[in-house]
C-alpha cells in the first residue's frame, strides 16, 4: 500500500498544477477560522460577531466546519480527475503496466490517494474545529467536546466517496474537462428523475428514493446547519425541527456506491485496450 501511495505522491508533486490544487484544497479550510473572527457591521448601529452567538460551540461546531469544509472538495476534485487525464495524455498508464504495474494496482495507487488525502483534510478539519471550539464555546465538558464529532466520520466518508465517483468519471471520459462535465450531467439527471417520481407518485417517495442516489446520498451525509443554529436560538419554533444528524445507515450508502466506482473503474481499466 505505501509503495503504490508513494507513487501516487511523486507523480502530483512533480506536477506543478496538481502541487497548486492541492495546496488550496488544504488552504481554503482555514477560511473557516476567518469566518469565526469575522465582525459584520450592522449599518452602523451594532456589531454583529459570530463568535458570540454562540454558533461555535460545542458540539454544534463540528456540525458547521465539517458542511462548510466540505463546500471546497471540488478543488481536491480537479486534481483526482487530472491524475487519470495526465496518465492517458502523457502515456504514463501505458509505461506503468509495462513496468510492472498491474491494473489493480494502478487503481488501488489513485484509490489510496484519495483515502490519504480525505484522512489528511478530515484531521485538518478537526484540529481547527476543536481550536475555534476551545476559543469561543461555553461548553468545554469532555463528553460535550466528543459529542458530534460523528460529522468528521460522516467528512470523510463523504469526500471518500465524491472523489472515487471523479475518479470513475476521469476513467471513463480520459480527459479531465469531460469528466467534470459528467459531474454536473449526472446532478441534472438526479433531479430529473426526482421531478419523473415526484410526478409518478408523489415528493415524499422522490425525496427518499433520491436519497440513495450518488451526489444526493453524498451531500445527505452532512445537511446544512442554519437550521439548527436557528432551533438551539428558539426552542419554541416547533416548525425548525428537522433530522440534522449524521446516520450510520447514510455513510453505508455512501461507502457502497464508493466500492462500486472503484470496482467500475477497475473494470474499466481491465476491459480497455491500452
Amino acid at each position: 500500500m505505501l509503495r503504490l501511495l508513494s507513487l501516487e505522491l511523486q507523480k502530483l508533486l512533480l506536477n506543478r498544477t496538481s502541487k497548486i490544487l492541492i495546496f488550496i484544497s488544504f488552504i481554503l479550510p482555514f477560511f473557516v477560522i476567518l469566518l469565526s473572527s469575522l465582525k459584520i457591521n450592522v449599518f452602523g448601529f451594532f456589531t454583529l460577531e459570530l463568535g458570540e452567538l454562540g454558533v461555535f460551540n460545542f458540539p454544534i461546531i463540528w456540525h458547521l466546519t465539517t458542511f462548510f469544509a466540505s463546500q471546497f472538495k471540488f478543488f481536491f476534485a480537479i486534481v483526482v480527475v487530472s491524475m487519470i487525464g495526465n496518465e492517458y495524455s502523457n502515456k504514463t498508464i501505458k509505461q506503468n503496466l509495462i513496468d510492472g504495474l498491474s491494473k489493480k494496482e494502478f487503481i488501488l495507487s489513485k484509490f489510496y490517494t484519495i483515502v490519504f488525502f480525505s484522512l489528511i483534510s478530515t484531521v485538518l478539519i478537526c484540529l481547527i474545529s476543536l481550536c475555534i471550539g476551545l476559543y469561543y464555546s461555553s461548553y468545554t465538558e469532555f463528553s460535550i467536546v466528543l459529542k458530534g464529532t460523528e460529522f468528521l466520520v460522516a467528512y470523510f466518508v463523504k469526500l471518500m466517496g465524491f472523489f472515487s465517483l471523479c475518479l470513475f468519471f476521469g476513467m471513463l471520459a480520459k480527459r479531465s474537462a469531460f469528466a467534470l462535465a459528467f459531474l454536473f450531467i449526472l446532478f441534472i439527471i438526479e433531479w430529473i428523475v426526482f421531478g419523473l417520481l415526484a410526478w409518478q407518485f408523489n415528493a415524499n417517495v422522490a425525496e427518499k428514493t433520491q436519497n440513495f442516489f450518488p451526489l444526493k446520498s453524498m451531500y445527505k451525509l452532512i445537511d446544512q446547519p442554519f437550521q439548527r443554529i436557528a432551533m438551539s436560538k428558539f426552542p419554541d419554533k416547533s416548525n425548525l425541527v428537522y433530522d440534522y444528524a449524521a446516520h450510520g445507515y447514510e455513510m453505508i450508502i455512501v461507502l457502497c456506491w464508493t466500492g462500486l466506482f472503484i470496482f467500475l473503474s477497475y473494470r474499466l481499466l481491465k476491459k480497455r485496450d491500452l
